[in-house]
């Protein structure tokens, strides 16, 4: 069996133990294809941890050291693996931030805050200060411009997934910051839609009830693994595979769509919004 191109290892913690598992697998005479065989994920996803630019799973660990003979040795530092964090983003994220940027589709409920894919620097940076009000200069600047490179997914040429958002009316009308800063992070994402990088819709004020009212939700999918679904509260995030619960979020952000306006009037409020804070008019709730 040919072995590939040969992989620094020493990169990342990522990378190392991708190189591991690669040099294993080839080892013990299998290809990727027979590799997976009786796992969920497919040979892209596969390659992409082998070259350290995915972090192996705990069931894929697992499935590893069975099909390998390996004696645990991948589910004991599968934990390692995933605590090797970039900077700028607290651990809790760390999975959603590398999903992301191989997600099929991504559809996000966000309630009280614009999501961090579609944040101005400005936008940014007063959520973090909010949080996090005794922050060094420095940290918070870490912090945004990290934001901001998640934000990349929309001008990658070799893949942007499709990104769907729905976002409460009060985001638009109860300006976080000041005028001429919210028209510019209402424009951002008018920018974003009229390139067809994402879809917005808008649940209006006069929505008494509706699903989801409790919790911020962002379900991803992909063409080579199970479907994910990350909530996030003020300081904490978690990320939620068992298929029973995703399910549950999925048919609930499906009911959540249904109760919100179009994209196309949830666009031209959006761009209304944008021209009223412009002008230094706060704009209208929707009667």
């Amino acid at each position: 069996m040919a072995r590939g191109k040969d992989i620094d290892g020493s990169v990342s913690v990522p990378a190392f133990y991708g190189k591991e598992l690669r040099w294993k697998r080839e080892a013990a005479g299998l290809s990727l294809e027979a590799f997976l065989e009786g796992s969920f994920y497919g040979k892209t996803y596969l390659s992409d941890i082998e070259r350290g630019e995915r972090r192996i799973p705990l069931d894929l660990a697992r499935h590893a050291d069975r099909v390998l003979g390996t004696d645990g040795f991948f589910e004991r530092r599968c934990e390692g693996v995933r605590k090797a964090r970039r900077t700028g983003h607290a651990a809790y994220f760390e999975k959603v931030l590398e999903a992301e940027k191989h997600a099929l589709t991504i559809e996000e409920w966000s309630p009280t805050l614009f999501p961090g894919l579609l944040q101005t620097p400005a936008y940014a940076r007063a959520v973090i200060l909010t949080g996090l009000p005794l922050s060094l200069n420095a940290e918070v600047e870490e912090k945004v411009n990290a934001r901001m490179a998640r934000a990349d997914l929309f001008e990658a040429n070799h893949h942007t997934p499709e990104y769907w958002v729905i976002l409460h009316e009060s985001l638009i009308t109860e300006p976080l910051l000041e005028a001429p800063e919210m028209s510019a992070q209402l424009d951002r994402i008018a920018e974003l839609a009229d390139r067809r990088r994402i879809t917005p819709q808008i649940v209006p004020w006069k929505q008494k009830a509706y699903p989801l009212m409790a919790a911020s939700v962002m379900a991803m999918t992909f063409p080579d693994a199970p479907p994910l679904v990350y909530t996030e509260a003020s300081y904490t995030g978690d990320t939620i595979d068992d298929p029973v619960f995703v399910e549950q979020y999925r048919k609930a952000y499906d009911r959540l769509r249904a109760v919100a306006l179009s994209p196309d009037t949830s666009l031209a409020m959006i761009k209304a919004a944008a021209e009223d804070y412009r002008n230094g008019k706060q704009p209208d709730r929707l009667e």
